[in-house]
């Protein structure tokens, strides 16, 4: 049986738990169960703390987890990312009170305090830089007014926490990060169709299913602003003039084909959205 470890709580707990139940999974039905057999999956989840899981696959302990990048390389385990899942997306960054830093030079010989030390000490030394680095459990944005650092690293996502704090951002990202899948061991084929499940559930989010009418003197045209992947599919209607065409568009662009699709004579134009698609 494949043993996936999800995180317990928070947003990366809410966000996952939805991909899994998008993905044909049974999830836990209370955030007190810390393990859950989906017997028919063939599928264990463990339900653990963000910061550990990339130590249990790391281990082997664990076959498959779904944390955070950020995670997984403060983390040092031996654990790697197989799979971006494109949600909890974030900003690691440097930052100071509002106008006293604009480069990341200046904090040579300083101290930065951090929940992540193990990526701020790499970062540095990467830079050439000396700063003494100390270790926070949270709220690293208060370590300033206390005088116990010059500036803080952290994960940025509005910003607003940092602005009611006083403090703004400075320097290029020391990382950008999101929700991934991680592995230890070679994939078996139970990982592979794990993996394949949630690709599909990303594809049918980013993707819509487009049908519309078009007259055979149009169709050139409005097929090729609907390719699809290999082609779309083109039916002939009962009116032999016209013809029914079916095709998958990205779902940030489908407002703009529908109105170049309506421009070139494209009628009873459809939009569904599509649970689950394998390409």
């Amino acid at each position: 049986m494949l043993r996936v470890a999800v995180p317990n709580k928070g947003s990366l707990s809410e966000e996952a738990g939805t991909m899994l139940r998008e993905a044909g999974y049974q999830v836990r039905a209370t955030s007190k169960r810390l393990v859950h057999r989906d017997s028919d999956n063939g599928i264990e989840f463990f339900y653990l703390r963000p910061r550990d899981i990339a130590i249990y696959v790391g281990r082997g302990l664990i076959d498959l987890g779904i944390t955070g990048r950020d995670l997984l390389l403060e983390s040092g385990a031996e654990a790697k990312e197989c799979l971006p899942l494109g949600f909890a997306r974030s900003r690691f960054h440097y930052a100071g009170p509002e106008g006293a830093f604009h480069e990341i030079t200046e904090l040579d010989g300083l101290t930065v305090a951090t929940s992540y030390p193990t990526l701020v000490e790499r970062d540095l030394a990467q830079r050439g830089l000396s700063a003494r680095v100390i270790k926070l459990d949270g709220a690293v944005e208060v370590s300033i007014e206390l005088g116990v650092a010059d500036a803080i690293a952290d994960v940025v996502e509005t910003g607003t926490t940092l602005r009611m704090a006083g403090l703004q951002t400075f320097g290029d990202p020391i990382l950008h990060s999101e929700a991934v899948v991680i592995i230890n061991r070679q994939r078996t084929s139970a990982a592979a169709t794990f993996l394949r499940r949630l690709e599909s559930v990303m594809v049918a989010r980013d993707y819509v299913l487009v049908d519309y009418d078009i007259a055979a003197e149009h169709l050139a045209e409005a097929t090729a602003l609907t390719p699809g992947f290999e082609s779309p599919t083109v039916s002939a209607l009962h009116d032999s003039d016209w013809y029914a065409v079916r095709t998958m568009v990205a779902a940030c662009d489908v407002h703009k084909i529908m109105d170049q699709l309506h421009a070139v004579g494209a009628r009873a134009i459809l939009v569904t959205n599509i649970g689950a698609c394998r390409i």
